[in-house]
This record gives structure tokens, C-alpha cells and sequence, in this order.
């Protein structure tokens, strides 16, 4: 019986077999495979490298597209509908289908999927907050890094969000090194590590960085002055729409009773063997929410269940701009499992 590490190499190596030998005198590249699977061409690479497990999923795709030589006719790569597989191919299909799931099975092992916030071993992590401006530091008690009592936390808005995940990354990850960063303070190295960013783009310069080059359909707008919301566009379609917070109240007055926020997971730009993660709200109790969507204890097994059963088990890519209720000024935790906190997922089909 092979160990889930023998059958994670394995796997790997046939995925790469497939792709250079399955069929005589064709070979097809990683960007041609990649096209037909609606993937990435460095996607394809880290299932070959063994630094990605693909899901169940993924794994149909490679047995249907290897089932018939017509994935590949005219110099056109694609996936023919299943449905439309003859009777040998279909065979062929479920062979290597068999085959490739049995070898992702024991790669997984007993043990059960990792949890959303575990990462691999000796990786480091880089936990970047939202900054305060200036203006704001410096209406805080001791704001001197010369003074006595000088707190360098102070630096970092969204700080209750910012200690709930610091410390359990922390505790998930002991053999990791697990670095925190004003946006001001990142080195060169820490773009490449896996990056868990807290905050929008009002402070925090790397989340506006990261909307332009992150292939997603959502975009946040920033709140421009105090009075304004703000809010989360989609595009779809060809269509717009703007999800905003919900405030009551007289102006000057108002009072927050449901933020919008913005959950993001995918691959690194930076380097294609690590992840980048955005947890951001429209204001600071967004943020929190959203982070303690894969924190609390009692919602937690049940929105990372409900995500692996939407975009598949590894958690490639996933986008879920949700809604963060609250009560009496508590944050509620959003349950992924209710339709109505989903304002919009993405990619609309499985990963």
C-alpha cells in the first residue's frame, strides 16, 4: 500500500505522463491542457510539480479530455461533452478515472482534509493589516515610538480581526513562520510567501494593488469621505451591481446594522507556489466577520464544508462577497450554509 506522500508523487507524475505520452506522437503543452480545462498554465505545473493536489473534479476533466483523441483534433484543445463520448471512450473515461481518483485518495489520507488556515510545512505565512493614516495615530495615547508606553499595534486598524487570525494561523501553522506587516514595512521576500491580507483599499495599499492584477469580478469601491458606504462591485454578464453596507440612522449619526464583505483565496501573483487570501470588509466589523467566518468554532466546520463542496477540495480559487450582520453592535458570524449571506460567488462553476 503506498503512503499518501508515495501517492501524491504518483499522481503527479502521471498527470505529467498524460499530458507528454498518453497518445502517440502528440504531445501537448501545459498552456494547451490548460486552455481545455479552463485553468492556468502554472495551475497545470504545480499538479505536475506535486505542490497542488487537484480535486475530484479537476481529475473528470483529465479523464475525459485523455478519452478521446478528438480533445485535440484540428489544433483545437477542448473537452468534449460526456454525453458525447462513444462507448470505448467512455470506457477509457472511467478507467483512468478510477484510476487518478484511487491515487488522489490515498494522497489525502485518513486523517481528512486539512483545515482553511493550515499551509504546508516550512512555508512562511505574511499576515499583512490595514495602516492607519497619520492623522488618526496621532490622536492616540503615546503615539511616540520614543515614548515609554508607545504601543507598536497601534500602527494597524481592523485589530480585532488582526488577532483573531494572527493567533490562529499561529497555532494551526507551529512550523511555520508566520510574519506580520504594515503595508509600509513589506520586504521583497514577503510578496512571495503565502499572504493573508486584513482590510480594503482605503488603508491598505496592497489590497488596491492586488484588485487590478487578480483575475476576479469583484471590485471594491472606497468610502471617499466619512458620510460615504462604499461598497463591493460585480461585474456578470456584462452586468453591474453594487453591493453596499446597510447604516440607519440621522446623518452623522449612523449606525452600521449589516456590512458587506469580501473573502478571496488564490494563487499568489508573485510567486505561483504560494496563495494570497483577502479578508476585507467595507468597514472594520466586515472584516472581522469575514474572518471569523473560517475562525468560530461553530460555524467553521460548516462553511469550510460548504466550500470545498462548491469549489472543490483544495481551495484553489474562490471568491464569496457576503453580507456580515449586526446585533445590537456585535458582529454576527456569516453562515455560508444560508444562501441569503451569499451575495456572490465566483467562478460560478466548480473548481
Amino acid at each position: 500500500m503506498q503512503s499518501p506522500d508515495e501517492a501524491r508523487s504518483a499522481l503527479a507524475r502521471r498527470l505529467k505522463a498524460l499530458r507528454e505520452a498518453h497518445w502517440p506522437n502528440r504531445k501537448v503543452t501545459q498552456l494547451q491542457l490548460a486552455k481545455a480545462l479552463g485553468v492556468s498554465g502554472p495551475l497545470i505545473s504545480s499538479w505536475e510539480n506535486d505542490t497542488q493536489l487537484p480535486s475530484d473534479g479537476r481529475l473528470e476533466d483529465y479523464a475525459t479530455f485523455f478519452a478521446s483523441t478528438r480533445s485535440a483534433s484540428g489544433g483545437q484543445y477542448r473537452l468534449i461533452e460526456v454525453a458525447r463520448l462513444s462507448e470505448d471512450e467512455h470506457a477509457r473515461r472511467e478507467n483512468l478515472l478510477a484510476e487518478l481518483v484511487e491515487l488522489r485518495a490515498v494522497a489525502i489520507g485518513d486523517a481528512g482534509p486539512p483545515t482553511f488556515w493550515q499551509f504546508p510545512a516550512r512555508q512562511d505565512v505574511t499576515i499583512i493589516g490595514s495602516e492607519l493614516p497619520a492623522h488618526i495615530r496621532e490622536s492616540m495615547p503615546d503615539p511616540s515610538p520614543n515614548s515609554p508606553d508607545y504601543v507598536e499595534l497601534y500602527k494597524y486598524a481592523d485589530l480585532d480581526a488582526l488577532f483573531e487570525l494572527h493567533g490562529h494561523i499561529r497555532a494551526l501553522n507551529p512550523g511555520n513562520i508566520v510574519n506580520l506587516r504594515a503595508p509600509s514595512e513589506l520586504l521583497p521576500n514577503d510578496y512571495t510567501t503565502h499572504i493573508v491580507i486584513l482590510g480594503g483599499v482605503d488603508w491598505n495599499a496592497l489590497t488596491a494593488e492586488l484588485q487590478y492584477r487578480l483575475d476576479v469580478p469583484v471590485e471594491q469601491h472606497a468610502r471617499l469621505k466619512e458620510s460615504d458606504a462604499g461598497g463591493f462591485q460585480v461585474v456578470a454578464a456584462g452586468k453591474r451591481q453594487l453591493f453596499e453596507p446597510k447604516l440607519r440612522g440621522p446623518e452623522g449619526q449612523k449606525v452600521l446594522v449589516e456590512d458587506v464583505a469580501h473573502f478571496y483565496r488564490g494563487y499568489n501573483p508573485f510567486s505561483r507556489h504560494r496563495t494570497v487570501t483577502i479578508c476585507n470588509g467595507m468597514f472594520g466589523r466586515g472584516t472581522l466577520g469575514v474572518v471569523r467566518a473560517l475562525t468560530d468554532d461553530r460555524f467553521c466546520p460548516g462553511n469550510e464544508k460548504y466550500l470545498r463542496a462548491r469549489f472543490g477540495h483544495n481551495l484553489e480559487t474562490l471568491s464569496i462577497v457576503t453580507r456580515v450582520s449586526m446585533i445590537r453592535d456585535a458582529v454576527v458570524t456569516p453562515d455560508w450554509t444560508v444562501a441569503r449571506n451569499r451575495l456572490h460567488e465566483w467562478p460560478e462553476t466548480r473548481a
